[in-house]
């Protein structure tokens, strides 16, 4: 079974070695995804628009590789400040509401970048 891979405007995908979303069968995994804007510079504004940026880059390589954002079975958000998880809620609902995909939300010490204040994965099901 050959493996797809897509791959999105993060600076450190070349650098440190790995692809957005690979597609191996009917499973489309996408790494984490912060909030990096098409020239590599963080998505300004606060975490519900940083948080519509990382779906926005997830959904963008799911349908490179196939699928959709309905096929969507798993989400993983990382964040932050529990002060931001209803406004990360909120679009994760914009994005999935219809989809409801299994979801984890989880509060961390820090992410790559200082200014990042959600990091998502999200995983897909194309298919039987």
């Amino acid at each position: 079974m050959t493996i797809e891979r897509a791959s999105g405007t993060s600076p450190y995908e070349a650098l440190y070695g790995f692809s957005r979303a690979v597609r191996k069968g009917n499973r489309i995994l996408v790494a984490g995804t912060g909030p990096v804007e098409e020239d590599g510079t963080s998505t300004p504004g606060g975490a519900a628009e940083q948080t519509r940026r990382c779906f926005t880059i997830a959904q963008r390589a799911i349908e490179e590789l196939g699928g959709t954002i309905a096929d969507t079975v798993r989400t993983r958000m990382y964040i932050t400040d529990t002060a931001d998880a209803d406004s990360i809620g909120k679009v994760h609902a914009e994005f999935f509401g219809e989809v409801r995909p299994a979801a984890t939300m989880v509060v961390v010490a820090a992410l790559l970048r200082e200014e990042w204040r959600v990091e998502i994965e999200v995983e897909a099901q194309v298919g039987d």
